[in-house]
């Protein structure tokens, strides 16, 4: 018998593994998100409900304010907490795609720099499907996760692209072990899946990868 104060399940899918196992943890309407959190008690993926997701007009319009910059210092610091450990995996002038590179590419540039072969892919930005038909030694997707409505799928074509012994390189941040009322991330309209280390074990695993957690939003799965 649950506890009672066990929220009562819900009729959502988990966006991941599909289980129907998902309860309410949180409602947040005191801010300009307002919307429901469900939690997923197969993969511990938290998500919002599709009901409660923006358009794709308005996503894009917030994606227009981001202003990374190849240029900026302070963000290529930011993503060598993943270029860093994943050149560390990878054999010279391996072959890569930077998957959601957004509007100002830069991760992409930084491991050219270092003699990789990169393509770029973004749906917003991108959006020519051809390098999504390759095949590489490693795909990078930072800052990407977070935003998909159908991780399943997205996750099935990322390892369908990566090679044997490939390196998949995520950055995402991921919930705070005390709860995510306060989780500064969650107020972000474009950000609708949350991944903890358990859901990234159950990705490793599915997939058949090995995981290597860097840090508190850098992860490594490296396919066997």
């Amino acid at each position: 018998m649950a506890r009672p104060d066990t929220p009562p399940p819900t009729t959502h899918e988990c966006p991941l593994c599909l289980s129907k196992e998902t309860r309410a943890i949180h409602r947040d309407s005191h801010s300009k998100v307002d919307r429901e959190y469900l939690n997923c008690a197969h993969c511990d993926l938290i998500f919002v409900p599709k009901q409660f997701h923006i358009s794709p007009g308005y996503e894009k319009s917030i994606y227009d304010l981001h202003e990374n910059n190849p240029e900026d210092k302070g963000y290529r610091r930011f993503l060598e907490k993943l270029s860093m450990p994943l050149i560390s995996q990878l054999e010279p002038f391996a072959n890569g795609l930077d998957f959601g590179c957004g509007p100002g590419p830069t991760l992409s540039i930084m491991m050219r720099e270092k003699g990789f072969n990169v393509e770029e892919y973004d749906p917003f930005y991108m959006p020519d499907k051809s390098p999504l038909s390759g095949r590489y030694d490693f795909i990078t997707s930072t800052e990407v996760v977070e935003h998909l409505s159908k991780p399943k799928e997205v996750f099935e074509l990322l390892f369908k692209m990566l090679k044997k012994k490939g390196v998949l390189g995520i950055m995402t941040k991921q919930p705070p072990k005390q709860g995510i009322v306060n989780w500064q991330y969650t107020k972000d309209p474009t950000h609708i899946s949350f991944y903890s280390v358990k859901t990234f074990q159950y990705i490793a695993a599915l997939f058949d990868c090995q995981l290597e957690v860097i840090s508190y939003d850098t992860v490594l799965l490296i396919k066997r």
